[in-house]
This record gives C-alpha cells, structure tokens and sequence, in this order.
C-alpha cells in the first residue's frame, strides 16, 4: 500500500473544522446546563409568594428555615461520608505502601562533634562546655624547669 503524505493545507483545513465542531458542541453543552438548571430551579425552587398577610409571611418563613435545617443536615451527613471515605482511601494507599514493602535507603556516616549532636538532640538550648587546657607559658620555654619536673618523675618510679 502507498501511503500519501497530508499536506500541511489539507491538515490545516481539516484541524479548523474538527475546532468549528468542538465549539459548536461546547455552545450547546452550556446551553443544556443553563437550560437544565432553570428546568430543575423551576420545579424544586418555586417562586415564592410574598403577597398575603403577616401570618402568611411567618409560615413561609417558617417553612424556608425547615427547608434549610433539613438540606444543612444533609449537607453534614454528605461530609461525614465523604471524610470516612478519604479516611478509607488512606488507610488502604498506606497498607498497599505495606505490602509493597519500604526499601530502606543505605545510611551514609555523618560526622558530628558533640555540640552539634547535643544540638540535634536537645535543641539549641544545650551546649557542650569545652575544656581548654591551659598550659604554663613560662614552663614551655624555661628548659631548667622541664628538667627538674622529669627529674621528679624519674624520682617516683625509682622509689616504688
């Protein structure tokens, strides 16, 4: 079989009238949504009469307050459905999560001092206090002096 390539007229052409169809189609949908709501506010929400007398007026509102009480208590009981239901669609992603099995990513060595561990741990409240040494300066330059401290070492181990 040959096949024959479209030319980028011919698919230009047939492009436009597949948008011309779905615009048309998008017109009529709103058209039947428009139309299929008033047809349903029409029968269930019926133009309320105003005219008559006092006690007329107050048994109409008492009738629209019945009739919000009643959709509100529908309204709550369809909420209630609906988080049982998300609460069900949770459970079951976690416990498909479990039988698939969670594969523990390798655990790299982290260096910490102890400040920062302590840090991580406790907050930032707690600190480790460093020890410095102090070393005698005079000690680190005086030879005599390390001299006589060894001599003294040297004394103790000679004597036990």
């Amino acid at each position: 079989m040959s096949e024959k390539k479209m030319t980028s007229s011919r698919r230009h052409h047939l492009k436009s009238l597949i948008l011309q169809i779905a615009l048309n189609w998008l017109e009529q949908e709103k058209k039947d949504g428009v139309a299929a709501k008033e047809a349903y506010m029409a029968e269930n929400c019926p133009a309320p009469d105003t005219s008559g007398d006092q006690a007329a007026l107050m048994e109409l509102c008492k009738k629209l307050h019945a009739a919000i009480d009643k959709i509100d208590e529908e309204r709550y009981d369809i909420e209630a459905k609906v988080q049982k239901a998300d609460k069900e669609i949770e459970d079951l992603k976690i416990k498909v999560v479990d039988l698939r099995g969670v594969k523990k990513p390798a655990l790299k060595k982290v260096r910490m001092s102890a400040d920062s561990m302590l840090q991580a741990l406790l907050g930032s409240k707690h600190k480790v206090k460093k020890e410095v040494k102090e070393e005698p300066t005079e000690a680190v330059g005086d030879w005599r002096k390390n001299i006589e401290d060894k001599a003294d070492r040297k004394k103790m181990f000679e004597t036990s």
